[in-house]
């Protein structure tokens, strides 16, 4: 622990420092392959189905791609954080970038609609994986007093993935062939791993100790001390993606909502800056906060609060600047809320390894977050587009914003980690 004059980054030595470096890249460029998708899909969609833009088949498959996305994430996350654990860190990690390096590049000469799906559920299989291998190594290889510090930064890097894809995709126009191409340079970033990232000592005392059990889910799900934290880590990482997909991306719409509402020419563009800088920003702050805040009152009580604050002001951005006539009140809110309701998903980084022992930690942690994946689609793909399609927008964020509640009710199973060295039985 560090003394009340000592800076949490005194005594980090600098391989700790590149652990961090290498295992962000790989979760900043795990997140622009992700995004990529997200903007290239009005371009490619209609050029590989032969129809036009506003055909009905386009958003048709355009939501079953993020469903087979959704579902590869969680295969490749189950599958090489297992491996992770059974052959090491590093050697796993380079496999998953290349995995949705290659595949992401591959999609730029794709000529038939179920290419698309087949390579996207590929890319996604690297996605899911590599950041549970990231926050497992950054987890083991931090001195317990800068832990949750150096899990928070590392998942803070993702909204960088996320503006380099929005570079991107400026930079390409609707030749979505080229931005595919740019996605291959990620697998530049393996050589790297190979050579600068050694084993922790701990895994290497593991893989002696119980080699038969290394990455091994029966293991996990034999104890009911492991099992309990996988169950109630998937269903509190549920709680965070499902209100990211139902309610912190549907800033952009309740913008538009209300900038129609106003009679805003320029509502489009308007709402989409709204989202993508103003309350992108806010969430890149609070995800870089949850580590220090963390530091300080330890994880399981962050994640109170950011929930209980997310609850909160859910409603607020839905009511209060339709109430004030104010657009501008809404721009102060929405990064306000970001901070707070996608801010917690740093907390999957810096609380997930912790609970769980150098045999099971890549396992564990890819179990929470991928589970949590896929236990949040039946809300993104069905219960919010309902609720958005037949109630009036601000009431169905406000009720989905209820989600957040649920997240007290599994964080009151889960155990405080704070100031505690890494399990190992």
């Amino acid at each position: 622990m560090t003394s009340p004059t000592q800076k949490w980054y005194q005594g980090v030595t600098r391989y700790q420092w590149l652990v961090l470096i290498v295992a962000s890249l790989g979760w900043v460029f795990d997140a622009f392959e992700g995004q990529l998708y997200n903007i290239t899909r009005a371009d490619m969609l209609p050029e590989l189905l032969k129809v036009s833009a506003d055909d009905p088949l386009v958003k048709i498959w355009g939501e079953r791609f993020l469903g087979i996305f959704l579902a590869g994430g969680t295969l490749g996350g189950w599958l090489f954080s297992s491996l992770a654990d059974k052959y090491g860190r590093g050697p796993i990690m380079a496999v998953t970038i290349l995995c949705y390096s290659i595949f992401s590049g591959i999609t730029a000469f794709a000529t038939e609609i179920w290419h698309v799906g087949a390579l996207r559920f590929l890319v996604a299989m690297g996605v899911g994986g590599e950041w549970a291998v990231g926050a497992a190594l950054v987890a083991e290889v931090f001195p317990k007093h800068a832990r949750e510090r150096a899990g928070g930064i590392f998942h803070a890097t993702s909204v960088m993935g996320l503006w380099l894809a929005a570079a991107t995709g400026l930079f390409v126009g609707s030749n979505w062939r080229a931005a595919y191409l740019v996605g291959v340079i990620p697998a530049l970033l393996v050589l790297w791993v190979r050579v600068s990232v050694k084993e922790p000592e701990t895994w290497k005392e593991a893989k002696k100790a119980k080699a038969d059990q290394m990455g091994s889910y029966t293991d996990m799900f034999r104890s009911a001390k492991w099992r309990a934290r996988a169950i109630f880590g998937a269903l509190l990482a549920m709680v965070g993606l499902a209100t990211f997909w139902g309610v912190v991306v549907a800033g952009q719409d309740i913008a538009a909502d209300y900038l129609k509402r106003a009679g805003d020419p320029d509502w489009a563009s308007k709402s989409k800056i709204a989202f993508g800088f103003i309350q992108t920003a806010g969430a890149g702050v609070g995800m870089l906060a949850f580590g220090p805040i963390s530091a300080r009152w330890g994880c399981k009580k962050t994640f109170v609060m950011m929930h209980l604050a997310a609850l909160v002001l859910t409603p607020a951005i839905c009511w209060l600047p339709s109430m004030t006539g104010s657009y501008g009140l809404l721009l102060f809110l929405l990064p306000v809320f970001a901070f707070f309701a996608q801010g917690i998903h740093a907390g999957y980084a810096a609380y997930f390894p912790a609970l769980f022992p150098t045999h099971l930690r890549a396992t564990g942690s890819g179990f929470c977050f991928n589970t949590g994946r896929i236990l949040a689609a039946p809300v993104l793909i069905w219960l919010s587009a309902w609720m958005k399609s037949t109630m009036d927008l601000r009431m169905a964020i406000t009720c989905l914003g209820g989600f957040f509640l649920l997240g007290l009710v599994f964080l009151a199973f889960l155990p405080e980690t704070q100031n505690q060295d890494l399990p190992e039985e």
